[in-house]
């Protein structure tokens, strides 16, 4: 594990600036060059995720609100509640701040890149509609793109594991349970080793039932784990109002840190806090773009709308909340507390010493939903690269990385999930750029169509 983790260290650096270009430069360019238009939409995109748009025979499987769900779900989760406290611990309260910036233009990124999968959507070889940036690569570019729409499904292979929630999870079923205490003297490693294989099981009892099933769970458990998540962290920031503010300001203060960047860190902070952002709302990796693809609208332009809501949701809000939780409980400060460590000593300080047990219950939630939707995704990838009788296999080697999963270090899980993303960016983003004067396009259409309905 160590020989693995030091190639993945060693190979992130070449990839992080281009990632850091494409994310953050991209994004920049979209964002004006749409003149602002998903932010000024805002409202619109809420009134179409409540299905007030919604057209009966149009084509797809699954309605808006389903395939935001189910796309949250997949960010919703660990990337949000360990993410970052992974981000804070690395950096400082600092590094939130760029998250945000980031989370932001991502918004732009997921509209540009939702209105694609559904503008490109291609058949697999069971002729099933799909979307997703393998097809509005190669049917938006054309053929001779493939190669790039084979690089993105390769990384994906990686990028798409259960690694890190099945990591986390096992870290806090660990420091909640102490398990060899509490139950029985088996040592840690063989602990590790038990939960790694009951969270397998119960993963593959849902993730062989196939999409319906995906969506139905996900979208169940994920709006009721996030409004407990929501309840428990406002709890907290009232019985710690005064510190709210306070805590707000050092997030800003610590971002443009003078210190921080006379000693050469500031772009390592601004390339932390786009790494933790993306893991937390996945703008720009092209994930999202693969369930979206499969809404029941013929309207591109809606769909990328209904998307941009998800960096929103899941970063500015979730992310947010968890970061003035870890900041005004002091749990940053505590040396050895990585990931979702952090989170779970400011929860217990924070919640009558009973806000661990909570955040178990919650990130247990998080977890399964992230490893239900997340093996999709990795399906999709292998049926392009082959056909979708091969795809399925993808399951068998998701299930058996949560085992591997569960032993692992944080910092190879982590490693492993940096260095997959940032290879999945560069072939989406140059995509999403090449293609996005055919959304704005679509936009202008739909929005003249829109008006004179109204009229």
């Amino acid at each position: 594990m160590e020989i693995i983790n030091d190639f993945l260290s060693g190979m992130l650096p070449y990839t992080e600036w281009a990632m850091l270009i494409f994310l953050i430069g991209g994004g920049l360019f979209l964002v004006f060059q749409s003149k602002f238009l998903p932010y000024r939409y805002f409202g619109h995109a809420i009134a179409i995720t409540a299905g007030k748009y919604d057209k009966e025979d149009a084509k797809g499987d699954v309605s808006h609100l389903q395939a935001l769900s189910a796309a949250v779900a997949a960010t919703v989760g660990l990337g949000n509640i360990s993410g970052v406290a992974i981000a804070i611990y690395m950096g400082g309260p600092g590094v939130v701040f760029w998250i945000w910036v980031t989370a932001l233009i991502g918004m732009c990124i997921k509209f540009y890149s939702c209105s694609l999968s559904i503008m490109f959507r291609g058949t697999d070889s069971e002729g099933k509609l799909q979307g997703g940036p393998m097809f509005y690569i190669t049917q938006g570019i054309g053929r001779k793109a493939k190669p790039l729409a084979t690089f993105f499904c390769i990384a994906g292979l990686f990028g798409f594991l259960g690694v890190f929630t099945a990591n986390q999870f096992t870290q806090t079923f660990m420091n909640v349970v102490k398990p060899d205490e509490s139950l029985a003297m088996l040592g840690d490693f063989n602990w590790k080793l038990i939960v790694g294989i009951s969270l397998a099981i119960i993963t593959s009892f849902v993730i062989f039932g196939g999409l319906k099933k995906i969506a139905k769970v996900a979208s169940a458990i994920v709006p009721f784990m996030v409004l407990v998540y929501f309840v428990a962290v406002l709890v907290v920031m009232v019985n710690n109002a005064t510190e709210v503010l306070p805590s707000l300001k050092l997030i800003v203060m610590e971002a443009f840190n003078f210190d921080t960047m006379v000693k050469g860190g500031f772009w390592g902070l601004v390339i932390l806090g786009v790494r933790r952002a993306m893991f937390s709302n996945e703008a720009g990796l092209g994930s999202a773009p693969m369930y979206h693809g499969q809404s029941k609208t013929d309207e591109p332009v809606q769909e990328g709308l209904v998307a941009m809501l998800g960096p929103f949701i899941d970063t500015i809000i979730v992310c947010t909340l968890t970061a003035i939780v870890i900041i005004l409980s002091g749990a940053y400060l505590e040396a050895e507390s990585n990931g979702i460590l952090m989170t779970l000593i400011a929860f217990k300080k924070s919640l009558f010493g009973y806000g661990d047990v909570l955040l178990m219950i919650i990130v247990s939630a998080f977890a399964l939903s992230t490893l239900f939707t997340y093996s999709y995704y990795g399906v999709k990838c292998l049926s392009f690269l082959t056909n979708a009788k091969i795809g399925k296999y993808y399951n068998w080697y998701f299930v058996a990385t949560i085992v591997f999963a569960a032993v692992a270090s944080v910092d190879l899980v982590i490693n492993l999930i940096d260095l997959a993303y940032a290879l999945m960016v560069i072939p989406n983003m140059i995509a999403v750029l090449y293609l996005s004067p055919k959304v704005n396009l679509a936009a202008k259409k739909y929005f003249s169509k829109i008006k004179h309905e109204k009229a």
